[in-house]
């Protein structure tokens, strides 16, 4: 019998027209919904650990635009949380933890991490429970590489300096953290996917500020090692990896990884983008400040990525994560005028 999850038949190799749409961050404050939501849950870990508010803002934008996958609303932090990081979001800040250290490193327990996050996998299992049976759950994680650079600096930082420091000065102690996130990662996934998850994302947001050899040993080795620890114990599983910035770093990154699909972000030049769609699943890469511009902006870049990527396996996405800028109405068009390509 024919799968009716777009996705889901986009992720095992199959071409569909018009492609399948979901975008990064759809459950966020662009949508007013969301921003009542979010009053009621205090603070935003808040938001993440509760399954019944966690549950409602996953399914918000689906009711509102029928996207073809929901992805589960939680955060890349959770893992840091979990270990005791004292993870907290400030607003106008975003994140903010204690840094750590090769001392501080060498003593994370990582023994409550799925006891900390059964909230988390509570919320999957409703919302597989909940949403249509054609919509694709998708979990995530954060990869190594990724929350490292947090972990390392305590906060965001423009070009995750710390994180590159650190790993030169302390390389056996930053190999030991990329080594213990990867374990930890696989287990929050596998159980992601036993809770009802039907595929899984991992965001490697600051994979664009490595070099060569360092884009191999910090994001390709531990996003590896992830991978194939989740197909050890589900070889079905159904994994898209997304290094945002890596530019000719992903020529053969599907290979290294094991990725089933490849998430783009907008600044892959869609020729490049078609390459890679040669070797399997490609998912984006519309830039988000198009849905902000709407108009023919918009639809200028929703044809091109149709044009160029839409006669192989595509799940169309924006390059990175929907902004709170954008306007609703803007999505709405977006959805309606892939769906009638």
């Amino acid at each position: 019998m024919a799968d009716n999850r777009k996705v889901m038949r986009v992720l095992n190799g199959e071409t569909v027209y018009p492609p399948p749409v979901w975008l990064m961050r759809q459950a966020g404050r662009y949508l007013p919904e969301y921003r009542e939501t979010r009053k009621q849950a205090g603070g935003f870990l808040d938001l993440c650990y509760s399954p019944d508010l966690a549950t409602e803002v996953t399914l918000q934008p689906i009711r509102r635009y029928g996207f073809d996958a929901a992805i589960l609303f939680s955060d890349i932090l959770v893992i840091p949380d979990a270990l005791d990081r004292d993870v907290r979001f400030e607003e106008g800040r975003g994140p903010l933890m204690t840094p750590i250290d090769a001392g501080g490193i060498a003593g994370l327990d990582g023994s409550k991490l799925l006891t900390h996050l059964a909230p988390v996998l509570e919320t999957v299992s409703r919302l597989r429970s909940v949403l249509p049976e054609e919509t694709t759950l998708l979990g995530f994680c954060g990869a190594p590489w990724t929350v490292a650079t947090y972990m390392i600096a305590g906060h965001g930082t423009p070009d995750q300096a710390p994180a590159r420091l650190f790993a030169y000065r302390e390389p056996e102690a930053f190999s030991a953290l990329l080594d213990l996130l990867a374990d930890l990662s696989a287990d929050y996934l596998c159980a992601q996917i036993e809770a009802g998850a039907d595929a899984v994302q991992i965001f490697d947001s600051w994979a664009g500020v490595l070099g060569e050899t360092e884009f191999e040993q910090f994001c390709i080795r531990p996003v590896r090692k992830i991978i194939d620890r989740v197909r050890q114990r589900h070889p079905q599983a159904r994994i898209i990896a997304f290094a945002k910035g890596a530019g000719s770093l992903l020529a053969d990154y599907r290979q290294k990884t094991g990725a089933d699909a490849i998430g783009l972000d907008w600044s892959v030049p869609l020729s490049f983008a078609r390459q890679l769609q040669d070797q399997g699943p490609v998912q984006g890469n519309l830039d988000p400040m198009r849905v902000v511009a709407g108009g023919r902006a918009l639809d200028e870049g929703i044809d091109a990525i149709l044009a160029a990527l839409g006669q192989g396996p595509l799940i169309f996405n924006l390059g990175h994560g929907i902004t709170p800028q954008a306007d609703p109405d803007h999505v709405a068009h977006l959805v309606e005028r892939i769906r009638a390509a």
